[in-house]
């Protein structure tokens, strides 16, 4: 199943070493089939806060995802990021293409509304 990284970068000046780490970033993905479908584009504000831009990397599945991240060749590069732009990096796994949020609901109220996979105090 698809998974994704998604990173949420604070601002920050533009340092040599980031442009360093933009420059290296797409040698690390290839092998592990991993492809930039959001890289720092504009972000429209609907609801809170968003300071800051987001990436969203797609891979596969989570385990070439999860590989890639933990790479030599991608903790080589990191700390050029780390250093200088403070954000937070996640990995999360898509649904199926036949994802049914009502279906998902239904499910929740047959567990007794139990948690089965959905963590929100928003909806």
């Amino acid at each position: 199943m698809t998974a994704y990284a998604l990173a949420h970068l604070r601002k920050a000046p533009l340092h040599a070493e980031v442009l360093e780490y933009l420059e290296r970033i797409q040698a690390t993905l290839l092998p592990f089939d991993g492809r930039f479908i959001v890289h720092g584009a504009p972000v429209e504000v609907l609801e809170g806060d968003w300071p800051g831009d987001l990436v969203v990397i797609e891979f596969p599945d989570l385990i070439r995802a999860r590989s890639w991240y933990q790479s030599s060749a991608y903790q080589e590069i990191k700390p050029l990021r780390t250093r200088h732009l403070a954000g937070e990096v996640i990995l999360v796994e898509g649904v199926d293409a036949d994802h049914d949020s009502s279906a998902m609901a239904a499910a929740i109220r047959r567990a007794g509304g139990h948690d089965v996979g959905v963590r929100t105090s928003a909806g």
